[in-house]
């Protein structure tokens, strides 16, 4: 017994401290982006200032929408302290009126973290706060690929243009692919909640992880910097053309995440977002063959990107000499090949879905006494297992929309 409780301390101290790392990063991402702003003002680049401030602005508008929505069919299931203040005071809405919605959400993360690890709680109110965790995760996948993505890549490229590292946009690359793993890694292990065993996603497993994005995303993003750094312009006609494209692909699996069909299309174009960068699965239909076209597709743009720079510095020898093509292009397409290899290897040894009968399905289990428990009676939980099942909705439904896509 004292074994368990040492193993169980142990590991929910690794997971909060996960946790504070990852505001920390939040937070000095934030302090950078400030910094970098100011910088470009100083230094006369208006136009870097423009499009800093677009990202910034967009990003953060289009989080607050899904947190809003998000809380607007969830406001009964806030459990926790900080959030079901806000909600008595009607503070909310003002909240995200004012671009604070997911501060608010941190706040609750942080308190639930911090509760876990003094007390080593497990009630249904735990878990309820865990669902909600999930609405925070995907909020943290939209930020990542709404506005770190495409910094890391505005940096890049003007180190490329620039032709000099700066201390500062060096720090800010460092830090925004510390986010994006940071993210990325937080994504996989909120996915433990539905592991009746939840050490069974062990940290080498988000490791593993963590490693295939990585070297998926690298070559995708150095291309992107690649190509805008010798034709900025035309940059925006590929993300607009490309990105549209992506939207339709979503719309053509029927995704079904948001509580009102009107919304689903803004689901969509973040997912069209993510896709931009790296692969997210949003149906269960066909896994395997839409993940083997989406990374045909994306590393024949790639290549094309990389083709298009290439172009560039042979047209204009001497102007980007410090690139060698013939390093750069076979280094980024092996970094390629690789992130893939990785990744077969994780979902063939570390991927959960080999013992699938030991993994909570969404609609059994957890959810169906949830989906009972929650509604206004006087049913006791013991009660609420026995009764029939209710339809999913809100927090509920997209948690298991989350998994299903997860665990496929």
């Amino acid at each position: 017994m004292v074994e368990t409780q040492e193993r169980f301390t142990l590991f929910h101290l690794l997971e909060y401290l996960f946790t504070l790392v990852g505001l920390l990063l939040f937070l000095l991402d934030i302090a950078l982006d400030i910094w970098t702003v100011v910088s470009f003002y100083q230094d006369g680049a208006y136009v870097y200032m423009a499009v800093m401030i677009f990202l910034l602005l967009g990003s953060s508008v289009l989080l607050q929408v899904f947190s809003w929505l998000w809380y607007s069919d969830s406001l009964d299931k806030i459990k926790t302290k900080v959030e079901t203040f806000a909600k008595r005071r009607s503070l909310i809405k003002p909240f995200h009126f004012l671009q604070l919605g997911v501060y608010l959400r941190y706040a609750g993360v942080i308190e639930t973290s911090t509760r876990d690890v003094c007390h080593h709680t497990n009630s249904f109110t735990e878990d309820m706060a865990m669902y909600m965790n999930q609405d925070f995760q995907m909020l943290r996948l939209f930020e990542t690929f709404s506005e770190s993505a495409p910094q890391l890549t505005l940096m890049m490229s003007i180190i490329l243009q620039r032709g000099e590292l700066e201390l500062i946009t060096a720090l800010k690359i460092l830090t925004s692919a510390a986010a994006i793993a940071s993210s990325v890694a937080m994504y996989h292990r909120s996915m433990r909640i539905y592991l009746p065993e939840k050490h069974k996603m062990s940290w080498i497993s988000t490791g593993i992880y963590f490693l295939w994005n990585l070297l998926v995303i690298i070559p995708r993003v150095t291309a992107l910097a690649l190509f805008c750094s010798v034709l900025p312009c035309y940059i925006i006609a590929h993300f607009l053309s490309l990105w549209m494209l992506l939207v339709l692909v979503a719309w053509s699996q029927k995704t079904d995440y948001m509580e009102h069909r009107g919304w689903e299309w803004l689901f969509r174009a973040a997912v069209g977002l993510i896709w931009y960068f790296c692969w997210f699965n949003i149906t269960r239909k066909r896994i395997k063959l839409k993940m083997v076209l989406y990374y045909i597709f994306m590393a024949v743009d790639t290549v094309m990107l990389l083709g298009f720079w290439c172009w560039m510095v042979f047209e204009y020898a001497g102007c980007w000499s410090s690139l060698n093509p013939y390093v750069v292009i076979p280094t980024l397409l092996g970094l390629y090949v690789i992130g893939i290899l990785v990744k077969m290897i994780y979902y063939r040894c570390f991927h959960p879905n080999g013992d699938r009968e030991k993994i909570t399905e969404p609609t059994e289990g957890k959810y169906r006494r949830a989906a009972a428990y929650d509604m206004d009676t006087d049913l006791t939980p013991e009660d609420a297992a026995a009764a029939p099942a209710q339809p999913l909705t809100g927090v509920l439904k997209r948690s298991r929309t989350m998994a299903a896509n997860f665990y496929f």
